[in-house]
Parts: C-alpha cells; structure tokens; sequence
C-alpha cells in the first residue's frame, strides 16, 4: 500500500513538474502579449510558485539525507553533535522553519530554502487574490446583465 502511494506521489510530482515547465514558457510570453491580464496567467504563476515552495521544502526537510551524522561527517566535513541534536530535537521536526544542523554552527538545510518557501507562498496568495478578484468581476458582470442594469 506504500508503495502505490509513493507511486501516486511521484507521478503528481512528476505532471506538476510537466505543468510549470511549460507553465513558465507561457508566463514569460503572456508578459509580453498582455495574457496577464487573463485568469489564466494568475492560475498557471499560482501553480508554478507553489512548486517551487513545495520543492524548496522537499529540498530542505531530505537534507539530511538517510543518516544525519553520515551526512554531516562524510559529505560536509563537520562534527556532529549528538548532543546537541537531541536538546533541539523539537526544532529540527518542524514542518516550518526548516532546521537540521550537525552542530551549534552549521545547518544541514540551505540558507535559501525557507526565504523561498515564504517568498512562493506570498507570491501564490496574491495569484489566489487576483483569481477571487477575477471570478468576483465575473460574478458582478453577470448579474448585471441578467438585471439588465448596465451603467454606461
């Protein structure tokens, strides 16, 4: 049962992936043709900012890798305090902000994965407000033409 929904997972991942890619290669052209001004440009920005933060955070919570002391010792070159992993425990399990340092002075996490993380989620709530703002207008443009009050 696992393993079907790590399949399922990775097969999201993966279409998702498919989408921002060529999600991209329409956002920059709708720069240019106006096509921001459609829903569908906020739909495809919102979608592709939360791949990025979605990434971002898979980056950042597997840094650790299978065996954190492993990591830290053979692949950073650093002393891994065991001691002080299990005092901050707590903070190393967080879904957000991302930590998982070998010691008191090193993090396993990248300096750029939570600034990210923030910056695409603010960046996917704006997309959703300008959608609401969209299917608001929508709403108001079709009431008002089933009333048949038009200002004008």
């Amino acid at each position: 049962m696992k393993e079907a929904a790590l399949l399922t997972a990775v097969a999201v991942l993966v279409l998702w992936l498919v989408w921002s890619i060529v999600s991209v290669r329409r956002l920059v052209r709708g720069l240019t043709d106006r096509s921001w001004q459609r829903p569908l440009w906020w739909l495809r920005a919102g979608s592709v900012s939360s791949f990025v933060a979605v990434a971002a955070w898979l980056r950042g919570a597997f840094s650790g890798g299978l065996s954190i002391s492993d990591t830290c010792r053979y692949t950073h070159h650093e002393p891994y305090d065991d001691a002080y992993w299990e005092e901050h425990r707590h903070e190393f399990r967080r879904l957000f902000p991302l930590h998982n340092k070998c010691n008191e002075h090193f993090d396993l996490v990248p300096a750029w994965v939570n600034p990210t993380i923030v910056a695409c989620a603010v960046i996917t709530v704006v997309c959703a407000a300008v959608l609401a703002g969209f299917g608001i207008a929508s709403l108001a443009t079709k009431a008002r033409k089933e009333t048949g009050h038009d200002p004008g």
